[in-house]
């Protein structure tokens, strides 16, 4: 068993790798079930062991690689406290959000069988949770878009412009619309904690969605 401070850079980026492979397959799984897209443009594969359905839309794809590019370096220096993926009707009113809280212990302790089988365990939890999401949210209406917001801690926003990894891919600002939701229902989905992280996945959806 090995201890790190969060200053090491090189587990920094492990834990960064880990959390954004995962939320890539977790934000396909979440536009497959709540259905945002159609179905036809997903297809099955395997992940952490289970079935799960990705998009083999080329522009949508680039769009949620993209986005996780730009959040790496935050997880990496543990500044993103939140990415949270926005479902919005028509009219761009939020009717669902899934929320990801992340946090990270100061001090790290690893070891091989921590970083990879037992966290790979907690993740497959989150998957086969949202995979059934749908059992305990309502439908949505169609015609539903979505973004990816990031709540970030207070001194990395005032070092945002200084975390821009793509070019034409600035980071901006998020309508207060797509924030906030007037008297959501709180759905929770799944916590995990780990030595290296800690992650709880909870979903606000809207009251009255039609």
């Amino acid at each position: 068993m090995t201890t790190l401070t969060r200053q090491d850079l090189n587990f920094g980026q492990v834990v960064a790798d880990i959390l954004c492979e995962f939320l890539e397959v977790a934000i396909h799984l979440i536009l497959y079930v709540r259905e945002v897209y159609p179905s036809g443009i997903f297809q099955k594969r395997k992940k952490y062991n289970v079935p799960v359905q990705m998009s083999c839309h080329p522009e949508l794809n680039q769009y949620i690689q993209d986005t996780l590019h730009c959040v790496k370096p935050l997880i990496e220096k543990n500044e993103a406290e939140k990415v949270v993926v926005v479902i919005m009707d028509k009219e761009h009113h939020p009717v669902e959000r899934f929320v990801f809280e992340i946090s990270q212990p100061p001090l790290l302790s690893i070891s091989s069988d921590t970083l990879l089988s037992h966290v790979e365990q907690l993740l497959r939890a989150f998957i086969l949770k949202i995979s059934v999401c749908d059992a305990v949210l309502n439908n949505n209406p169609p015609g539903c878009s979505f973004t990816v917001l990031v709540h970030t801690r207070d001194a990395a926003t005032r070092n945002m412009e200084k975390v821009q990894v793509i070019k034409d891919f600035p980071w901006i600002v998020a309508d207060e619309q797509e924030v906030h939701m007037q008297e959501p229902r709180l759905i929770p989905l799944k916590t995990m904690t780990s030595d290296i992280v800690k992650m709880q996945l909870y979903v606000e959806e809207r009251a009255q969605k039609t």
